[in-house]
């Protein structure tokens, strides 16, 4: 059986390193059919607007996506796409996971944490008005509901994947409202799950913390704006944006996306790193219940990554995007 998935392309590098992912996929045997929609700039240019209604009805149908990154004007133009798709398909966690890779140097070799973020409030949630002509509220938006979803699918995620601690993260002593019942909420869920380690550390803590050692943490919880702070500091634990995968998850629907941006200078230059696409279909794929495939590439790029002889440019090699794909398909399929 085969199953329809959204495909986004993106913008910039977008349709190359997307390109490279399904190319990746289909020789691994993934049981799917793409539905390819247009997001982003190359959907404002067209018709107007950066997130056509197409692309959610495509979502909602088939439950499941694969997204390039989406360009965003900076200051002006058009609201974010990612935001807007979060917010209306209720995405609420941002799913992180970040490990260490074989073959690529980073200052430690075993981190292994997986960052969740709540995804639809806080300041992300876009209210903000101007109340004078040199002044400029932006309002932080918490409720409980959204405290006790995101928190409930934490202990879930770590029951269910061997994940032995979660540790909240906030600033509430500045904010013992909103940050307080983001701690609270996770507390109370917490007492369905006794058998999990539970902690509560401060944002600035928890930064530190990950920069001294970051094999203390397993599962971190974090509201909108400290999970897209920290969940790049993460990466950089590992080799940067390029080498970590990510996703957007609701209740009906799953995004998988990369999280590095559209590289506008090397776009369309055929040298753009895939992997974080192609990890990110890796998630997919194994959310959709074919971890035969999802393990046949992953066992496939730490062979390649471990060789080290075929490597993008950012990895310090000097292969393109094409070439890079085709020796993980070699090593999936026993050929040096």
């Amino acid at each position: 059986m085969r199953y329809r998935v959204t495909l986004i392309e993106g913008d910039g590098i977008g349709p190359e390193v997307t390109g490279a992912t399904c190319r990746i996929l289909e020789a691994a045997g993934a049981p799917v059919e793409w539905e390819r929609v247009t997001a982003g700039e190359r959907a404002f240019a067209e018709g107007g607007h950066p997130l056509p209604e197409a692309v959610i009805e495509s979502l909602r149908r088939n439950r499941v996506g694969l997204k390039g990154p989406l360009g965003t004007p900076k200051g002006s133009g058009y609201r974010s796409a990612n935001v807007q798709l979060r917010q209306k398909l209720q995405l609420f966690v941002g799913w992180r996971p970040v490990r260490s890779l074989p073959g690529i140097a980073s200052r430690y070799s075993d981190v292994d944490v997986v960052v969740l973020r709540e995804n639809t409030e806080g300041l992300y949630a876009g209210i903000e008005h101007q109340i004078r002509d040199d002044t400029v509220v932006s309002l932080k938006l918490s409720s409980r509901g959204a405290a006790t979803r995101i928190a409930r699918w934490a202990f879930e995620y770590a029951r269910n994947h061997g994940r032995r601690k979660i540790t909240v993260c906030h600033k509430k002593s500045v904010l013992p409202l909103g940050d307080g019942a983001f701690v609270d909420a996770f507390f109370e869920v917490g007492q369905d799950y006794p058998f999990m380690a539970q902690e509560e550390a401060s944002l600035d803590q928890i930064s530190m913390s990950l920069a001294e050692d970051p094999s203390q943490f397993d599962v971190l919880l974090l509201e909108n704006l400290y999970g897209d702070i920290l969940s790049d500091l993460c990466a950089g634990l590992v080799g940067g944006l390029g080498v970590v995968p990510g996703a957007n998850v609701g209740h009906e629907v799953a995004l998988f996306e990369a999280v590095h941006g559209t590289a506008p200078d090397i776009a369309g230059r055929g040298i753009a790193d895939p992997l974080a696409v192609l990890l990110s279909g890796c998630l997919m794929v194994e959310w959709m219940g074919a971890h035969d495939v999802g393990r046949r590439v992953r066992d496939a790029i730490d062979v390649v990554l471990e060789a080290g002889q075929v490597r993008t440019g950012d990895l310090g090699g000097t292969a393109n995007t094409e070439e890079f794909a085709q020796a993980i398909i070699d090593a999936m399929e026993g050929r040096p």
